[in-house]
């Protein structure tokens, strides 16, 4: 069959169907619990095409991380434009970026496209407390970065490197998630899973209408933890590429990890922090 008789065949190519595109740029796991991994399989069970620009080949696993080994800044920035030149993206989650070099660059290329669907997760210590970020990097995180990105979800100890303080009274969560937008139009989510209380309550701030939103969860009594912050951004990301406005996408990527939480404390992976059941909706 040639192009023309496949477009007769099909309706004609102006009715074919298009994708949803997330693009991941972070790095790899290859435990497969987290980074790219992770981001491919979180945009997959939530509707999305996924498409990724490696970082960083990451020596982990489930119990922590051996060593990290960069790859080289003119290559990264490389592998974005070819997928936004050729695919396109309809959001795109930021994870590990290690170094400042990186981190500019990686804004710097981003912005010769129109992407307004930035989403940042400023990673900086994997589940296992291993640092994933260079020391002089933070600032260039916090001064380049996250004035670029739409939103970003940040957890209690990432927020803390942040805000350069101790944070811990879930009722300042609030302000902490207002003070994290730095006086910009950056939403936050603040993610309170490090504390211990009985229910997470997770805070929103859209800095787009200045709403807070409490998002409630139960506690669910698991290790299997490794790779959660970069499936809750990732599903963000999925929901703001699919169209939806920025609470509903929160509240749905919110949805999303809780069950993809309580479905993964059934398994058993691995010698430390096992990943979420990123496809729990469709194993059953």
């Amino acid at each position: 069959m040639d192009v023309l008789e496949l477009s007769i065949y099909y309706g004609g190519m102006e009715n074919m169907k298009k994708y949803n595109v997330a693009l991941s740029i972070a790095g790899s796991d290859p435990s497969g619990g987290a980074g790219i991994q992770a981001d491919l399989k979180t945009f997959s069970a939530c509707g999305c095409y996924g498409a990724t620009a490696i970082v960083a080949v990451v020596d982990e696993n489930t119990v922590g991380v051996t060593g990290v080994h960069p790859v080289p800044v003119d290559f990264v920035t490389g592998q974005i434009k070819s997928v936004l030149d050729d695919i396109g993206a309809d959001a795109v989650k930021i994870g590990m970026l290690h170094s400042s070099e990186l981190i500019i660059a990686v804004r710097d290329t981003l912005a010769g496209y129109n992407i307004r669907n930035i989403v940042l997760d400023p990673v900086m210590v994997a589940t296992s407390g291993d640092p994933l970020l260079q020391e002089e990097a933070v600032k260039t995180l916090k001064d380049i970065l996250v004035p670029f990105a739409r939103i970003i979800t940040p957890n209690v100890p990432e927020a803390e490197i942040l805000l350069g303080e101790k944070i811990g009274d879930p009722d300042r969560f609030p302000e902490y998630a207002r003070r994290l937008s730095m006086g910009r139009k950056v939403s936050v989510l603040l993610k309170a899973g490090h504390l211990h209380d009985e229910t997470v309550t997770d805070i929103f701030y859209n800095a787009e209408t200045d709403e807070i939103l409490e998002l409630k969860s139960r506690r669910i009594n698991t290790k299997n933890t490794h790779g959660t912050g970069c499936t809750l951004s990732s599903a963000v990301a999925s929901f703001l590429a699919r169209g939806f406005e920025m609470n509903e996408a929160v509240r749905k990527a919110k949805e999303y990890i809780e069950g993809a939480i309580i479905s993964g404390a059934e398994y058993e992976i691995g010698h430390g922090h096992g990943p979420v059941n990123h496809f729990y909706a469709l194993w059953k």
